[in-house]
């Protein structure tokens, strides 16, 4: 299938990046995958979620830092983790978005490596646990999401950063995971019913 892409300007850490990104999310849409998988290409958007984790990261002294990003999408926070010195495994569960990221990444001459990784086969990832930082922006669309993150956080990582909007999910998650995290919330700009949420194994 062949996709039309845009290219959209952030700044980030100091630096312009270029990035390509789907001109229509709703074309990607495959009815097949969805009724395989419940599959959306969420992927494909730059939602503001993205946009205000990669600002709170760039903000951060990570040289020598190995930082993963779940559900990585257009990958503006791994991007960030890179420009700020870290060794970044950026992973998503869409071959889409891990091949663009790559190609983005390239294109701004940031060095990161990129992987397809499920949550329910995460042996790539607790392969190389323990992670100095856990990144993810709007990752909790849905219950199982929620529930997949309960079970897999504590096993990657004693350092959480997440961006959420608000999302339905989010406010029993946050009440589910206080019972092993200290969680610190920052409101944001760009997330008016959500913010920042800093999650530290107690």
């Amino acid at each position: 299938m062949h996709v039309d892409h845009v290219e959209e300007t952030v700044e980030l850490a100091g630096r312009p990046l270029t990035l390509l990104r789907p001109a229509s999310a709703d074309e990607l849409i495959d009815e097949q995958a969805f009724d395989d998988d419940e599959f959306l290409p969420y992927w494909a958007e730059l939602w503001p979620s993205g946009v205000a984790l990669a600002r709170a990261v760039a903000e951060l002294d990570l040289r020598g830092s190995r930082v993963l990003e779940l559900g990585t999408g257009l990958g503006l926070p791994s991007l960030a983790a890179a420009l700020c010195g870290a060794d970044v495994l950026a992973t998503d569960w869409a071959d889409e978005a891990v091949e663009l990221l790559r190609l983005n990444a390239a294109r701004n001459r940031v060095g990161l490596r990129v992987d397809r990784v499920r949550w329910d086969d995460p042996a790539l990832l607790l392969g190389e646990a323990p992670w100095a930082l856990v990144l993810g922006a709007d990752l909790l669309y849905e219950r199982r999401n929620a529930d997949q993150l309960l079970e897999l956080l504590p096993r990657l990582g004693a350092d959480v950063l997440l961006a959420d909007p608000g999302r339905p999910f989010t406010k029993g998650f946050l009440e589910r995971a206080a019972t092993l995290w200290r969680i610190e919330t920052t409101p944001d700009v760009e997330l008016p019913s959500g913010g920042l949420h800093r999650l530290r194994l107690r």
